[in-house]
Protein backbone atom coordinates (compact mmCIF):
# COMPACT_ATOMS: atom_id res chain seq x y z
CA UNK A 1 0.00 0.00 0.00
CA UNK A 2 2.90 2.52 0.96
CA UNK A 3 4.63 1.69 -2.45
CA UNK A 4 1.37 2.64 -4.15
CA UNK A 5 1.06 5.88 -2.01
CA UNK A 6 5.15 6.78 -2.81
CA UNK A 7 4.66 6.52 -6.53
CA UNK A 8 1.86 8.71 -6.15
CA UNK A 9 3.76 11.33 -4.33
CA UNK A 10 6.23 10.78 -7.44
CA UNK A 11 3.64 11.66 -9.81
CA UNK A 12 3.26 14.87 -7.86
CA UNK A 13 6.88 16.04 -8.31
CA UNK A 14 7.28 14.85 -11.58
CA UNK A 15 4.50 17.10 -12.49
CA UNK A 16 5.58 19.99 -10.51
CA UNK A 17 8.80 19.96 -12.63
CA UNK A 18 7.18 19.52 -15.86
CA UNK A 19 5.06 22.59 -15.32
CA UNK A 20 6.60 25.44 -17.92
CA UNK A 21 8.52 27.77 -15.87
CA UNK A 22 8.67 31.10 -17.75
CA UNK A 23 7.01 33.85 -16.83
CA UNK A 24 4.33 34.07 -19.54
CA UNK A 25 3.86 30.70 -18.87
CA UNK A 26 2.99 30.63 -14.87
CA UNK A 27 1.09 33.86 -15.56
CA UNK A 28 -1.83 31.35 -17.39
CA UNK A 29 -1.97 29.22 -14.13
CA UNK A 30 -4.23 29.75 -11.54
CA UNK A 31 -4.84 28.48 -8.28
CA UNK A 32 -7.71 28.10 -5.71
CA UNK A 33 -8.39 25.82 -2.92
CA UNK A 34 -9.15 22.56 -4.07
CA UNK A 35 -13.03 21.57 -3.19
CA UNK A 36 -12.44 18.03 -3.15
CA UNK A 37 -12.48 15.52 -0.27
CA UNK A 38 -9.44 13.31 0.38
CA UNK A 39 -9.18 10.15 2.39
CA UNK A 40 -6.62 7.19 3.23
CA UNK A 41 -7.51 3.38 3.40
CA UNK A 42 -11.12 4.97 3.84
CA UNK A 43 -10.22 7.53 6.63
CA UNK A 44 -10.86 10.99 5.67
CA UNK A 45 -7.73 13.21 6.25
CA UNK A 46 -7.45 16.72 5.99
CA UNK A 47 -5.15 18.30 3.57
CA UNK A 48 -4.30 21.67 2.28
CA UNK A 49 -4.58 21.42 -1.80
CA UNK A 50 -5.23 23.50 -4.33
CA UNK A 51 -6.41 22.75 -8.06
CA UNK A 52 -4.12 23.87 -10.51
CA UNK A 53 -5.51 22.93 -14.25
CA UNK A 54 -7.57 20.87 -13.29
CA UNK A 55 -5.09 18.56 -10.73
CA UNK A 56 -4.76 18.68 -7.40
CA UNK A 57 -1.38 19.78 -5.45
CA UNK A 58 -0.47 18.57 -2.24
CA UNK A 59 2.44 18.92 -0.17
CA UNK A 60 4.46 15.89 -0.45
CA UNK A 61 5.11 16.07 3.31
CA UNK A 62 1.78 16.08 4.33
CA UNK A 63 1.20 13.17 2.35
CA UNK A 64 3.80 11.78 3.92
CA UNK A 65 2.41 12.01 7.35
CA UNK A 66 -0.86 11.08 6.25
CA UNK A 67 -0.03 7.72 4.47
CA UNK A 68 3.02 7.20 6.83
CA UNK A 69 6.33 7.93 5.12
CA UNK A 70 8.95 10.06 5.72
CA UNK A 71 9.83 13.37 3.52
CA UNK A 72 13.26 14.81 4.55
CA UNK A 73 15.63 17.26 3.60
CA UNK A 74 19.50 18.17 3.30
CA UNK A 75 20.27 20.99 3.15
CA UNK A 76 23.88 20.81 1.78
CA UNK A 77 22.74 19.20 -1.18
CA UNK A 78 20.10 20.82 -1.88
CA UNK A 79 17.90 17.20 -1.79
CA UNK A 80 14.53 16.02 -0.62
CA UNK A 81 14.68 12.66 0.48
CA UNK A 82 11.46 10.48 -0.17
CA UNK A 83 11.00 7.23 2.54
CA UNK A 84 14.34 6.21 4.42
CA UNK A 85 17.39 8.02 3.51
CA UNK A 86 20.21 6.15 1.81
CA UNK A 87 23.10 5.02 3.28
CA UNK A 88 25.87 6.82 1.93
CA UNK A 89 29.56 5.72 1.59
CA UNK A 90 32.74 6.26 0.26
CA UNK A 91 35.11 9.47 0.61
CA UNK A 92 33.95 12.40 2.70
CA UNK A 93 31.49 10.46 4.08
CA UNK A 94 32.41 9.35 7.81
CA UNK A 95 31.08 7.80 10.98
CA UNK A 96 31.59 9.11 14.34
CA UNK A 97 32.57 6.00 16.35
CA UNK A 98 30.49 4.68 18.85
CA UNK A 99 33.23 2.20 20.55
CA UNK A 100 35.22 5.03 22.21
CA UNK A 101 37.86 5.14 18.95
CA UNK A 102 39.29 7.83 18.24
CA UNK A 103 37.97 10.72 15.40
CA UNK A 104 40.31 13.19 13.62
CA UNK A 105 38.20 15.53 11.79
CA UNK A 106 39.11 16.51 8.23
CA UNK A 107 38.08 19.61 5.92
CA UNK A 108 35.52 17.90 3.69
CA UNK A 109 34.39 15.35 6.32
CA UNK A 110 30.23 15.10 6.31
CA UNK A 111 28.66 13.85 9.56
CA UNK A 112 25.13 12.57 9.78
CA UNK A 113 23.26 14.57 12.46
CA UNK A 114 21.03 13.03 14.87
CA UNK A 115 18.17 14.99 13.45
CA UNK A 116 18.88 13.62 9.86
CA UNK A 117 21.07 16.78 8.75
CA UNK A 118 24.29 16.83 6.82
CA UNK A 119 26.80 18.79 7.99
CA UNK A 120 30.06 19.41 6.09
CA UNK A 121 33.26 19.96 8.26
CA UNK A 122 34.80 22.86 6.15
CA UNK A 123 37.86 24.04 8.69
CA UNK A 124 39.81 22.06 10.97
CA UNK A 125 42.96 24.50 11.25
CA UNK A 126 42.15 24.79 15.04
CA UNK A 127 42.32 21.17 15.89
CA UNK A 128 45.52 20.35 17.91
CA UNK A 129 46.85 23.69 16.64
CA UNK A 130 45.84 26.95 18.97
CA UNK A 131 48.15 29.19 20.79
CA UNK A 132 46.68 26.88 24.14
CA UNK A 133 46.97 23.84 23.14
CA UNK A 134 50.18 22.04 24.33
CA UNK A 135 50.31 20.04 20.95
CA UNK A 136 48.48 16.91 19.61
CA UNK A 137 46.01 14.84 21.31
CA UNK A 138 47.93 12.10 22.29
CA UNK A 139 47.18 8.64 23.44
CA UNK A 140 44.91 7.72 26.37
CA UNK A 141 46.39 7.66 29.93
CA UNK A 142 48.45 4.25 31.25
CA UNK A 143 47.48 3.16 34.60
CA UNK A 144 49.61 4.67 37.61
CA UNK A 145 47.60 2.24 39.92
CA UNK A 146 45.35 -0.69 39.85
CA UNK A 147 42.28 -0.13 37.43
CA UNK A 148 40.76 -3.52 38.35
CA UNK A 149 39.86 -1.72 41.57
CA UNK A 150 37.32 0.91 39.60
CA UNK A 151 34.06 -0.74 37.36
CA UNK A 152 34.22 -1.19 34.13
CA UNK A 153 32.09 1.68 32.75
CA UNK A 154 29.89 1.16 29.31
CA UNK A 155 30.53 4.39 26.96
CA UNK A 156 27.82 6.64 26.76
CA UNK A 157 25.62 6.70 23.41
CA UNK A 158 27.98 8.27 20.84
CA UNK A 159 25.69 11.89 19.40
CA UNK A 160 25.63 14.39 17.07
CA UNK A 161 23.91 17.50 17.66
CA UNK A 162 22.85 20.02 15.36
CA UNK A 163 21.61 23.35 15.89
CA UNK A 164 20.55 25.84 13.52
CA UNK A 165 21.18 29.50 13.73
CA UNK A 166 20.88 32.67 11.78
CA UNK A 167 24.31 33.50 11.44
CA UNK A 168 25.79 29.47 10.75
CA UNK A 169 24.52 26.39 12.20
CA UNK A 170 26.43 24.23 14.85
CA UNK A 171 27.38 20.62 15.70
CA UNK A 172 28.29 19.29 18.86
CA UNK A 173 30.22 15.62 18.34
CA UNK A 174 30.23 13.83 21.97
CA UNK A 175 33.58 12.71 21.66
CA UNK A 176 34.14 9.59 23.54
CA UNK A 177 37.45 8.77 23.51
CA UNK A 178 38.44 12.28 25.30
CA UNK A 179 35.53 11.51 27.56
CA UNK A 180 37.61 8.04 28.53
CA UNK A 181 40.53 10.72 28.73
CA UNK A 182 39.04 11.95 31.69
CA UNK A 183 38.04 9.22 33.39
CA UNK A 184 41.60 7.73 33.30
CA UNK A 185 43.05 10.80 34.57
CA UNK A 186 40.47 10.71 37.41
CA UNK A 187 41.61 7.17 38.49
CA UNK A 188 45.09 7.94 38.11
CA UNK A 189 44.97 11.14 40.31
CA UNK A 190 42.84 8.85 43.19
CA UNK A 191 45.44 6.47 43.18
CA UNK A 192 47.72 8.89 44.43
CA UNK A 193 44.86 10.29 47.85
CA UNK A 194 45.21 7.48 50.52
CA UNK A 195 42.42 9.04 51.66
CA UNK A 196 40.32 8.09 48.46
CA UNK A 197 40.46 4.30 49.40
CA UNK A 198 38.63 1.77 52.08
CA UNK A 199 39.93 -1.75 52.69
CA UNK A 200 41.53 -1.52 48.99
CA UNK A 201 38.28 0.00 47.21
CA UNK A 202 37.99 3.40 45.82
CA UNK A 203 35.51 5.97 47.88
CA UNK A 204 35.28 7.90 44.50
CA UNK A 205 33.13 6.41 41.33
CA UNK A 206 32.86 7.90 37.73
CA UNK A 207 30.22 8.61 35.47
CA UNK A 208 30.70 9.35 31.23
CA UNK A 209 27.81 11.59 31.17
CA UNK A 210 26.51 14.60 32.99
CA UNK A 211 22.76 14.60 34.08
CA UNK A 212 20.03 17.02 33.08
CA UNK A 213 20.25 18.58 35.99
CA UNK A 214 23.18 18.83 37.25
CA UNK A 215 23.79 21.65 33.75
CA UNK A 216 23.51 24.93 35.80
CA UNK A 217 26.98 22.88 38.30
CA UNK A 218 29.21 21.91 35.29
CA UNK A 219 32.72 23.43 35.22
CA UNK A 220 34.72 23.19 31.74
CA UNK A 221 37.70 24.04 30.61
CA UNK A 222 39.61 24.06 27.14
CA UNK A 223 42.26 22.97 25.90
CA UNK A 224 42.81 19.62 27.28
CA UNK A 225 44.78 20.20 30.84
CA UNK A 226 45.18 17.14 32.83
CA UNK A 227 46.29 19.08 35.49
CA UNK A 228 42.48 20.78 35.86
CA UNK A 229 41.01 17.31 36.79
CA UNK A 230 43.86 16.66 38.91
CA UNK A 231 43.17 19.56 41.41
CA UNK A 232 39.45 18.92 41.69
CA UNK A 233 40.64 15.08 42.97
CA UNK A 234 43.09 16.10 45.20
CA UNK A 235 40.42 18.59 46.21
CA UNK A 236 37.72 16.08 46.27
CA UNK A 237 39.05 12.58 46.77
CA UNK A 238 35.82 11.29 47.77
CA UNK A 239 33.45 12.85 45.25
CA UNK A 240 30.95 11.39 42.12
CA UNK A 241 32.78 12.53 39.34
CA UNK A 242 30.26 13.32 36.06
CA UNK A 243 32.53 13.93 33.09
CA UNK A 244 31.90 14.53 29.41
CA UNK A 245 33.70 15.96 26.48
CA UNK A 246 32.11 17.50 23.18
CA UNK A 247 33.51 18.64 20.05
CA UNK A 248 32.47 21.66 19.31
CA UNK A 249 31.86 23.27 15.16
CA UNK A 250 30.22 26.62 13.87
CA UNK A 251 29.83 27.39 10.30
CA UNK A 252 31.61 24.10 9.78
CA UNK A 253 34.35 25.46 11.47
CA UNK A 254 35.95 23.15 14.37
CA UNK A 255 35.99 25.62 17.36
CA UNK A 256 37.83 23.21 20.43
CA UNK A 257 37.27 20.23 22.44
CA UNK A 258 34.77 20.79 25.47
CA UNK A 259 35.68 19.16 28.93
CA UNK A 260 32.80 19.28 31.03
CA UNK A 261 33.13 17.65 34.67
CA UNK A 262 30.70 17.85 37.60
CA UNK A 263 31.76 16.88 41.46
CA UNK A 264 29.23 15.95 44.54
Amino acid sequence: MKGKYVQFAAGIIIGAALVPTTYAAVQQLTATPSTQRFYVDGAPVSLEAYAINGSNYVKLRDIGEAVGFNVSYDGPTNSVYIGERPTIQGSGTVSIPTDGSKYIPKAGDRVRCDDGYIYEIKDVSRYDNNVFAEGPVGPLPAPTCDWSAFPDLEAPKAEVRHFAHDDGDSMFIRNLYETRRMEYTIYNALGKEPSAWRDGRPLASVQLTIRAEDDAYTRSFWPWRSSELEKLVHSRPNSRYYVEAWDYYHKGIFQYTRYCVVSE
